[in-house]
C-alpha cells in the first residue's frame, strides 16, 4: 500500500479527473475514492487514461496504482454484495485494491452482513484488501468478536494533531490494523496555529508537509486532498526532514477533538 493516497472527496467530473491525473503525474500511487462521493468513474477513467499516456514515464500498469472505494450504507448482505460489484464496474478497473464500509452506521446486523459481502468480493478476485472506515473500537472489537473470515486489513478516519484519536488508533497498531488519516490537513482550519507555524519555520516546510510528516511518522497511511498540481506535489514531498520526538509530543498535545465533518466512530 502506498504510503501517501490523494483524497477525492468532495471532488467531481472534470475536477476529479484532472487531480488524479495530476496527482498520479507528481508520484502519487494511491486514489482514495467512495460511492457516496460519486466520482468513481472519473477516478478509474484517470487512472487507464494517465497509465496509457505519454507521462506515464516509468511504465507503470494497472498493479502499480492502489485504489479505494468505499460502501456507501452498510445493508443486508445480498444488497451490499451488489453495490460492490457496481463500484467494481463504474470504476472500470477490473478490481478495486482496497474497499472499506464507509462507516458504521445502520446496526450490527448490517455491519456484520456487509463485511461478509466484502469477504466474499475479496474471494471472488473483485476487491484485493478489505477494511472499515469511521470504526470506533467497539465496532472493531464487534468485528473481530465475530470471527470473520479475513480481518479488516484498515480503518479509515479522521485523524490529525488536533483530534489524535488515541483509543481508536493505539487498539488499531495493537490488533495490527492500518490507520489511514484522513482530513490531515485538519481541511486548512488549523495552517496557522501558532504552533503548526513555528514549526514549520523550524524545519524548513510547510504547514501541510509538517501534518504529513506528523501522520507518516506515527505510522498511518495519510490521505492529503488537493486539487491543485503544485500542491499536491508539496504535499507529497515529506521525505527531506523528519520531527524530533520533543515536537511530536508537541504536535500531540494539540489534540481539542476537532472534528471537521462527521463522527460515526461512537454511533450505536
Amino acid at each position: 500500500m502506498p504510503t501517501i493516497h490523494l483524497g477525492v472527496y468532495l471532488t467531481s467530473g472534470q475536477e476529479t479527473f484532472q487531480a488524479v491525473k495530476w496527482a498520479l503525474q507528481v508520484g502519487y500511487r494511491g486514489i482514495d475514492s467512495a460511492q457516496m462521493y460519486d466520482n468513481e468513474a472519473e477516478t478509474g477513467k484517470a487512472i487507464l487514461e494517465f497509465l496509457s499516456s505519454d507521462a506515464n514515464t516509468h511504465s507503470l500498469e494497472r498493479e502499480h496504482i492502489h485504489f479505494t472505494s468505499k460502501l456507501a450504507s452498510n445493508s443486508a448482505y445480498d444488497t451490499a454484495r451488489k453495490s460492490i460489484k457496481r463500484s467494481v464496474k463504474e470504476c472500470g478497473l477490473g478490481y478495486i485494491d482496497l474497499f472499506l464500509l464507509h462507516s458504521p452506521y445502520g446496526g450490527k446486523k448490517a455491519r456484520l452482513e456487509s463485511w461478509r459481502a466484502v469477504e466474499d468480493a475479496i474471494n471472488d478476485g473483485e476487491v484485493k484488501i478489505g477494511g472499515v472506515s469511521n470504526y470506533g473500537v467497539k465496532h472493531l472489537q464487534e468485528l473481530l468478536d465475530s470471527k470473520p473470515r479475513i480481518p479488516p486489513a484498515v480503518n479509515q478516519i479522521e485523524v490529525h494533531p488536533f483530534n489524535t484519536r488515541e483509543a481508536i488508533t493505539s487498539y488499531c497498531q495493537e490488533k495490527g490494523i492500518v490507520v489511514e488519516a484522513y482530513a490531515p490537513l485538519v481541511r486548512a482550519l488549523r495552517m496557522k496555529h501558532a504552533t503548526i507555524v513555528s514549526l514549520s519555520k523550524k524545519y524548513g516546510c510547510s504547514s501541510g508537509q509538517l501534518l504529513v510528516r506528523w501522520s507518516l511518522q506515527h505510522g498511518y497511511v495519510p490521505l492529503p486532498k488537493s486539487v491543485k498540481k503544485e500542491r499536491m506535489a508539496e504535499n507529497a514531498d515529506i521525505g527531506g526532514f523528519s520531527i524530533d520526538e520533543a515536537d511530536m509530543a508537541k504536535m500531540d498535545e494539540l489534540d481539542e477533538y476537532l472534528v471537521t465533518d462527521w463522527d460515526p466512530t461512537n454511533c450505536p
